[in-house]
C-alpha cells in the first residue's frame, strides 16, 4: 500500500540547509523500524535501545531527551501528563495512542503524520496520535 503523505524532499532540504536536523528519541516501547522510518525520511533518529538506555525511568529518558534536543516518540501515555512533562520544557513529545501497538499499525501511524513535521511546531509541543487525529498542545 503506498503512503498517503510524504515529506516533501525540497523542504528536508532547506530545513537541513538553515541548520535544522529534526531530531527523535524512539523509545523502547516502539519497534526499532520506527527509527529506521525517520532516517530514511531525513530525520536523525536513535532509539533508547542503541544509546544502551533501555529500563531507565521516564524521569531519566526525558532528562537525556533534553540535554540531546530529542523529540521523543512513545506508547508511554505517562508522557502525556504535562504535570509531569510540561511541553515548554522539552524539545517535544509525541505520544502515540493507537487501539493496536502492532509493528504495521505504528509504522502505518508514523506514515500518516510525517508530513505534519513540516506544517506544525515540534519544539515545545505535545502531540497526542490516536488513530483518527492529532491533537498539539504547547
Amino acid at each position: 500500500m503506498q503512503p498517503i503523505w510524504r515529506v516533501s524532499e525540497s523542504w528536508l532540504f532547506l530545513h537541513r540547509w538553515i541548520g535544522g536536523v529534526v531530531r527523535f528519541k524512539i523509545d523502547e516501547n516502539l519497534p526499532i523500524e520506527v527509527a529506521e522510518a525517520l532516517r530514511q525520511k531525513g530525520f536523525d533518529a536513535l532509539t533508547v535501545a542503541e544509546q544502551g538506555m533501555a529500563g531507565l525511568t521516564d524521569a531519566e529518558v526525558s532528562s537525556v531527551c533534553k540535554s540531546e534536543n530529542r523529540v521523543i516518540i512513545t506508547l508511554d501515555l505517562g508522557f502525556a501528563d504535562i504535570r509531569t512533562y510540561p511541553p515548554a520544557q522539552f524539545p517535544g513529545i509525541i505520544v502515540l495512542r493507537l487501539s493496536r501497538q502492532d509493528k504495521q499499525h505504528v509504522l502505518r501511524a508514523l506514515e500518516r503524520i510525517t508530513f505534519l513535521f513540516e506544517r506544525e511546531p515540534l519544539t515545545h509541543r505535545l502531540w497526542i496520535v490516536d488513530d483518527t487525529r492529532v491533537r498539539i498542545r504547547g
